[in-house]
């Protein structure tokens, strides 16, 4: 869920997005609830999200569209750039998430009209189960390995092959390797692995 906070491309301009200068935009974000379902197109693509023009609803004075998407919101998957996912003028279709009074705007998660792909992998798959999985991202505290589409699970510092301790020199992104699972949260849609005790 997106916090109330700052938004990440705009500074507060009260003076011209505020329920006063504006309040048939803050009439109509106000009686959206969490959940609703609403239609839209995409109308511009920043590195920081995605702005979609709503089909109801007066416009934003100051952005390309009333709907906001963050990176995380597009999909289940790991999403690098927005492109990625959506096109400029395509329609789409979002759940809306909650009325950012920062920005004046509707905070919109594409990623919740569809399946989360977690809950089936943590069906099928349980502690224990060895798997193979390509390594995603380095970091100096362990490595994401994708385990299944859209799945990413976390091998830390202290989990990985004995005789590759450093996850930043002794392994790469696109490597695969065998791991096995140690801890499945689907709360947190989390996924904890070990490269120790699976197969080489």
């Amino acid at each position: 869920m997106p916090d109330s906070g700052p938004g990440a491309h705009s500074e507060r301009l009260d003076t011209v997005i505020g329920p006063t200068q504006n309040p048939e935009l803050w009439e109509f974000l106000g009686s959206l609830r969490e959940g609703d379902l609403l239609s839209g197109t995409v109308a511009a693509i920043e590195p920081f999200g995605v702005f979609v023009a709503l089909d109801e609803g007066p416009p934003h004075p100051c952005f390309p569209g009333v709907g906001f998407l963050t990176l995380p919101e597009l999909s289940w998957r790991r999403v690098d750039d927005a492109w990625e996912v959506v096109q400029v003028g395509e329609r789409v279709t979002c759940e809306f998430l909650q009325f950012d009074t920062w920005n004046g705007e509707a905070r919109l998660s594409l990623r919740a009209t569809g399946p989360d792909p977690f809950q089936a992998f943590a069906e099928r798959v349980g502690v224990g189960r060895e798997l193979t999985g390509r390594v995603v991202q380095r970091l100096p505290f362990g490595v994401f390995v994708e385990v299944a589409d859209g799945i990413e699970g976390l091998v830390h510092v202290s989990e990985l092959a004995p005789d590759r301790p450093d996850p930043e020199a002794d392994l790469t992104v696109g490597e695969e390797i065998a791991v096995v699972v140690v801890g499945v949260d689907r709360q947190r849609r989390t996924v904890r692995l070990s490269q120790r005790g699976a197969a080489p």
